[in-house]
């Protein structure tokens, strides 16, 4: 994978971009575009700039020069000049002019001759000012006019006045005045300082700061700028480091898609500019501060430097006033952690050492130096800084127990990783931290699958593994190998039940013990996903028996909640689940809760209830976030509220939810239900691109666990025969027929088999078809019907597979109606509307079919399910049905439901970016729809395709 050096796509500035539309529908005015060095002001104008010149506007562009104060005044509108006499020419500027007029602007350009006199008076001055309005205004009154002058900050007093000067007296012309300046070079005494808080008295000057980009939009620019998804940790890595400055992403991210290890020299030279410029002693105490970290408290700062308040206060103030540090709260920030870092970079060698070993000294004499719950971590890491191994690996082993305390299983691991790393550094290691080197791996172990470094804890389970095993310590054997077969699960590794058998065979069945009752608990979890139910049955009574023998509450929790999942009846109670947490309630241990909440979802919506189980899974990510597992245990969950919420037919709030989990990067397990989701609601909308893109990462699976397989299968299916592919679609359904009494069979087993049956009617080979329909039905016979979920599937089978024998049976789509609507499931409910509907009509009912369209009708629309809204229109159409609410013929160009849609959002003047973030799909597959739509329409630009949307009356459909 290689990485882009500038990115394809604009991302995270939508709300930006239609202020500078918004600016230009409604010029003449001003916009004041501030941001620091990076943000994007420069990338966010070029992108307004291309459209509207495409949609007919004049965009002129002045730049200011780092140098413009020292003899090059007017710069930025010398440029504009020089384009515009480029553009058309000297006698086209004149003609703008009142006659021998041009003769004023010698004093921009040459090319227009020599200034009228040599005298720089105020009067030729304002003669010259008087001049650029009215040329501006003139081209204005052509066509609207764009003025852009970047870099402000930079901009000579000449130019300033000059641009107050426009800016006060635009007249009503179409003129939009844009400027941009670095936010971050304003220091107090800074000249722009003072004209930006003036003309922000003026009306029609409106003021536009671009913040950082969030984590998600970070993870959206990383996409675009390799073109693909990003290998896993980059995205947070690559935050974490870049802050969000778009500038940064891009240039930490190395041409073969990996994080790059140096700050580049150009990125460096941007950095230190503002540092070069301050007086030597406050160079030389940022460059202490900056062994300090991103925030240092100023008591620190003093005591590390030698200096006392007074001067330490006098020496920093310029670095504050330069905005190179912040004042917060006691302390100090860098603006940006990579100025920190590039000054950390600078330190000679000995003098890296001197400083941390300083900072190391001076919070060990007084440790009230150190924010709270940070000395430990402060201490290591400058102890290791400073290459002191012996007092860092101690620091870092006093740190993980902090940070575990704390549940920061992530830095818990970061410092147990450097207490390995030193190990071998301190000969008396062991008797210092008092731990052996494989307790410290087996804690190791632990944090990793708690912070969801499940990668990282398999290589660190093996390792403990080969020193655990010379102990000849079977029961600690056992553990490493059950820990490192569930990190093999999450991760979708081949072998991973392999572990969790040979982990149970380490421990005799006699003396019973707790060990034995985990590792067959986990046996039985991991096992009912694969193997059927029979072994899961086995281990899960085992592990029952021991746990109450030994009268270990934990061990029958786990045991409980396992047997309770592997073998799920909808149609009973959730008895067993509130048992569970009265025990988990006596123990104390309220950690069991959250796998609690995962069954009880899951039950709930398995049973129909999708209310309840929305609300407990929401519950349940608060618990996670509370103990610290919102990667892993707050990501399974998210599956359980999206899952839930689609059902409900609340399909926003669920892509919400779904991106929201999709970003905190979860392992492999969660991932695909994820991308299945979220795909179902694609499909649902019409979006056929944004389907195939979510199926493709659902496929990755690397076995067949029932609810992801043949997840995976319903929508790779469902997908198929919208495209008109059944025999494709059947293809997938064999998948199902091959593979029964798989756990949870009949829940995921029941919407594929009804997409086979749809597929079956539709396929041109009818005799292929109805064979194919016999092994789907004897498959459907085959299952057991378990709560009113099921049921509503297979009232639906009956109707679909009459259906497919060309059987228009009303009362078994009215049934299936009634049984969708009874669990609140608005989409089936809708289709089975349509089909009773095509059924009424095919009896010559039209008055039932109007009544069954004028439901379906109204709930497409309200889901926004442009393919079943069409359906419906069309089946109105044909009956000559008045009052459902069918949307009016639309002209035929070729165009699919979501490119019509996608032209309104074009029509309105919205960004790929607006209309990905509208239509919650990526913006890559905005880019397709627009090029898809240009091609159709026959057009060259978005400005044609909203001009032909408009004069096709496709502009509101």
């Amino acid at each position: 994978m290689s990485a882009r050096s500038v990115s394809p796509v604009l991302v995270g500035r939508s709300s930006e971009l239609n202020r500078l539309r918004t600016a230009l529908a409604e010029a003449p005015g001003a916009l004041l575009i501030g941001g620091e060095a990076g943000v994007g002001k420069t990338r966010l104008l070029r992108e307004f700039t291309e459209r509207a010149t495409a949609d007919g506007a004049r965009v002129l562009v002045g730049g200011c020069l780092e140098l413009g104060s020292d003899g090059l005044p007017f710069a930025p509108f010398t440029a504009v000049l020089r384009g515009l006499v480029r553009e058309i020419g000297i006698d086209g500027v004149a003609g703008l002019l009142p006659r021998s007029a041009t003769g004023g602007l010698a004093r921009l350009l040459p090319e227009f001759g020599e200034p009228e006199t040599d005298a720089a008076s105020g009067e030729e001055r304002a003669r010259l000012f008087e001049l650029v309005l009215t040329l501006l205004e003139r081209l204005a009154e052509r066509t609207p006019t764009v003025l852009v002058i970047e870099d402000a900050h930079w901009a000579d007093r000449s130019t300033r006045d000059l641009l107050a000067f426009l800016v006060r007296n635009a007249g009503t012309a179409p003129l939009l005045i844009l400027v941009t300046y670095r936010a971050d070079e304003l220091h107090r005494t800074h000249p722009l300082r003072r004209l930006l808080a003036e003309l922000d008295r003026v009306d029609r000057v409106r003021r536009i700061e671009l913040t950082r980009l969030t984590r998600g939009e970070v993870g959206e620019l990383a996409r675009g700028l390799l073109d693909g998804e990003p290998p896993a940790g980059l995205v947070e890595r690559v935050h974490e480091r870049s802050e969000g400055n778009p500038l940064f992403v891009e240039a930490l991210l190395a041409r073969d898609g990996s994080l790059a290890c140096g700050l580049p020299e150009s990125l460096r030279d941007l950095l230190l500019a503002a540092v070069q410029r301050l007086p030597e002693e406050t160079q030389d105490a940022l460059r202490v501060a900056s062994a300090g970290g991103t925030r240092i408290e100023h008591a620190l700062l003093a005591a590390v430097s030698g200096m006392d308040d007074t001067t330490l206060t006098r020496v920093l103030r310029p670095a504050v006033e330069a905005n190179v540090l912040v004042v917060d709260g006691d302390g100090y920030a860098f603006r940006h952690a990579l100025i920190r870092e590039a000054l950390h970079d600078d330190l000679l060698p000995g003098e890296h050492t001197r400083l941390h070993a300083r900072y190391a000294e001076a919070l060990e004499n007084d440790p009230v130096l150190a924010p709270s719950g940070r000395l430990w971590v402060l201490l290591s890491h400058h102890w290791y800084s400073a290459h002191d191994s012996t007092w860092a690996l101690v620091s870092a082993w006093r740190a993980a127990g902090d940070a575990r305390k704390a549940v920061a299983y992530a830095e818990c691991l970061t410092m147990l990783s450097r207490v390995l790393e030193l190990w071998h550094k301190v000969p008396d290691a062991a008797e210092r931290i008092g731990a052996a080197h494989a307790d410290v791996l087996e804690q190791a172990v632990m944090a990793a699958e708690l912070a969801g470094e499940h990668e990282r804890g398999i290589k660190l389970a093996t390792a403990a593994l080969r020193e655990v095993e010379a102990l000849g310590d079977d029961a600690r054997c056992a553990s490493l190998l059950e820990q490192r077969g569930q990190m093999s699960y999450e991760l979708a590794l081949p072998g991973y039940i392999d572990d969790l058998r040979a982990a149970v065979g380490r421990l005799p069945a006699e003396p019973p013990s707790a060990v034995r009752a985990r590792a067959l608990a986990s046996l039985a979890k991991y096992a009912r996903l694969i193997t059927g139910t029979e072994e899961a049955l086995v281990a899960a009574r085992e592990s029952l028996a021991i746990a109450r023998r030994i009268a270990d509450l934990d061990a029958e929790v786990d045991a409980l909640l396992t047997l309770f999942c592997v073998d799920i009846d909808y149609d009973g109670g959730l008895e067993e689940l509130q048992e569970v947490e009265r025990i988990a309630q006596r123990s104390g241990n309220q950690r069991p809760l959250l796998r609690v909440a995962v069954l009880r979802s899951h039950y709930l919506e398995g049973s129909g209830r999708h209310a309840e189980a929305a609300e407990v899974a929401r519950q349940g990510i608060e618990l996670a976030r509370e103990f610290g597992l919102s990667r892993t245990h707050g990501t399974f969950l998210a599956i359980n509220m999206a899952e839930p919420l689609v059902s409900l037919g609340h399909w926003d709030e669920a892509l919400v939810c779904l991106r929201q989990a999709l970003e905190q990067d979860p392992a492999p397990a969660i991932r695909t239900s994820l991308h299945v989701l979220a795909g179902e609601i694609a499909l649902a909308r019409g979006d056929f691109a944004e389907a195939e893109a979510q199926l493709a990462p659902a496929r990755e699976i690397m076995w067949r666990k029932t609810q992801d397989y043949f997840a995976m299968l319903r929508l790779e299916s469902a997908l198929r025969l919208a495209q008109g592919r059944p025999d494709e679609a059947l293809a997938s359904v064999e998948n199902v027929l091959t593979n029964p009494d798989l756990p949870d069979d009949a829940r995921y087993a029941w919407p594929v088999l009804l997409i086979g049956a749809h597929a079956c009617g539709v396929l041109p080979d009818r005799a292929a078809g109805t064979a194919m329909l016999e092994r789907i039905e004897k498959r459907a016979a085959e299952l057991t019907v378990r709560g009113p979920l099921q049921e509503a599937h297979r009232v639906t089978f009956v109707a679909k597979t009459a259906h497919a024998r060309g059987v228009w049976d009303r009362a078994a789509w009215d049934a299936a109606a009634v049984a969708w609507e009874g669990i609140s499931e608005p989409f089936p409910q809708a289709k089975s509307l349509a089909h009773a509907a095509e059924a009424a009509l095919a009896d010559g009912d039209r008055d039932l079919a109007a009544a069954r369209l004028h439901q379906a009708a109204a709930l497409a629309e309200r889901l926004r399910a442009e393919p079943l809204v069409r359906r419906v229109a069309d089946l109105s159409r044909r009956a000559r049905v008045n009052g459902a609410h069918a949307p009016a013929e639309r002209p035929a160009h070729g165009l699919t439901p979501r490119e019509l849609e996608v032209l309104r959002l074009v029509a309105q003047g919205r960004t790929n970016r607006d209309i990905a973030e509208t239509l919650f799909i990526s913006a890559k597959t905005a880019s397709v729809h627009v090029s898809n739509i240009l091609a159709k329409l026959e057009v060259a630009s978005r400005g044609e395709a909203a001009a032909t949307a408009h004069r096709l009356g496709l502009a509101g459909a």
